[in-house]
């Protein structure tokens, strides 16, 4: 395990600097200009290289060493960051290079994360797959959640560069610890003549597709992801405004979310190994409307923070399940591709949802948009029924967990 604990740490160490980096980008933005458009667009630069680069990222991630892809994209994002770091200390920073920063920061995730995924099943193997993305994403969410958020207060003080420069130095010791994963390239077979990228793209969306699993699970991403970006997008209105509960309640809900989400990690396998991986999304969507449910009904500080941390728990159950699922369910040497088919998938609903929770919350009420993330959450639980049919038992693998086959 001594090799999960490097990835491990590696993940922890990146998340935290990139919580530092995103607190501090708006910071940056707004010195620049009161634009809200071009404020709005460094956002929106992190999600557009998804919907450009996803699916060619994962189809780059099973054709080369993943542990290797990883440590150097690595090592270029902290240059890219360093270099901005420098920019701002120096007073030539602009919004064309923070627009530029974002973009290129993200472009390069569309190859790190895909290669992170295919990478876990040769450092832990499939039987601890469950366990180990509980672990990895608990992890996280402790650095990114809770611990980088006073950091960050702290830093800025020193001065608004000094966040870059922290996120540059975690890109560099994650890197590190990347490189000296002691994991061998996997075995693939000779890629056929005339085999393209594109035609790799294909293949992996055509497998994913015509699983009943793991095309439920996509679905139902697309749609809990249009749900939950309407809600965050307006999460801060609802709780200033419509709760009237001002800054404090907002940061009240937020910590809610973030400890509910801790909390879950805790119970992810376990939740995942007694009810099979995709029952246990289903369950998960079923809590998730009614706790969404009472975030947009009760007019209550109180209820806001009970639902959004029972939101946060179930959100990080139905993470390390999915994860797990899409890392069980695929076949050999065609993960990252997959995995990269669904990320793609789930994305696409995310601006969109944004710009439908401004909406919607306008005409109709500041609370609307929490009750339209519960509708089409309980549609996503919909969508996933043939998933939990087809999800099966075919034999104990060594962690208790049962999946069904990948339709041949």
């Amino acid at each position: 395990m001594t090799g999960f604990w490097l990835l491990w740490s590696a993940a922890v160490v990146s998340r935290f600097g990139d919580a530092l980096r995103g607190a501090a980008l708006p910071l940056v933005a707004v010195r620049l200009t009161d634009d809200p458009l071009v404020v709005a667009s460094v956002t929106a630069c992190g999600y557009v290289p998804w919907l450009l680069f996803g699916l060619v990222g994962g189809a780059v991630a099973d054709r080369v060493d993943q542990r290797r892809a990883m440590w150097v994209v690595d090592v270029v994002r902290g240059v890219l960051v360093a270099g901005f770091a420098v920019a701002v200390g120096a007073g030539e920073a602009s919004v064309g290079l923070l627009l530029g920063l974002a973009f290129a920061l993200t472009s390069l995730q569309t190859l790190f994360d895909n290669a992170a995924t295919a990478l876990l099943p040769a450092v832990v193997g499939k039987e601890q797959l469950g366990g180990a993305n509980a672990r990895l994403m608990t992890g996280q969410q402790v650095a990114g959640g809770l611990v980088a958020a006073p950091v960050v207060a702290l830093l800025v003080g020193a001065g608004v560069a000094v966040p870059f420069v922290v996120d540059a130095v975690t890109y560099f010791v994650a890197a590190g610890l990347i490189a000296s994963l002691g994991v061998r390239p996997p075995e693939r077979e000779p890629r056929a003549a005339g085999s393209t990228l594109r035609g790799e793209i294909g293949e992996g969306v055509r497998v994913l597709w015509r699983d009943p699993v793991l095309r439920g699970a996509s679905v139902a991403n697309l749609l809990c992801n249009v749900g939950m970006s309407a809600l965050i997008a307006t999460l801060v209105l609802h709780v200033t405004r419509w709760l009237d509960a001002g800054d404090a309640g907002y940061g009240a809900v937020l910590t809610a979310f973030s400890v509910g989400a801790i909390a879950g990690g805790f119970v992810a396998q376990r939740i995942g190994r007694w009810l099979g991986r995709a029952r246990a999304l289903m369950v998960c969507g079923a809590v998730q409307v009614v706790a969404l449910g009472c975030v947009g009904s009760v007019r209550h500080l109180v209820a806001a923070v009970g639902g959004m941390l029972v939101f946060g728990v179930m959100n990080m159950v139905w993470n390390v399940n999915e994860v797990t699922l899409t890392q069980e369910r695929s076949p050999e040497g065609m993960l990252g591709r997959i995995s990269a088919a669904g990320r793609t998938a789930a994305y696409v609903g995310t601006p969109f949802g944004a710009l439908l929770g401004g909406v919607v919350a306008r005409a109709f009420g500041l609370n609307v948009p929490a009750l339209m993330a519960a509708v089409l959450v309980g549609l996503a639980v919909v969508s996933l029924i043939p998933a939990g049919k087809a999800d099966v038992p075919v034999g104990a693998s060594r962690d208790g967990v049962t999946t069904g086959r990948v339709p041949g």
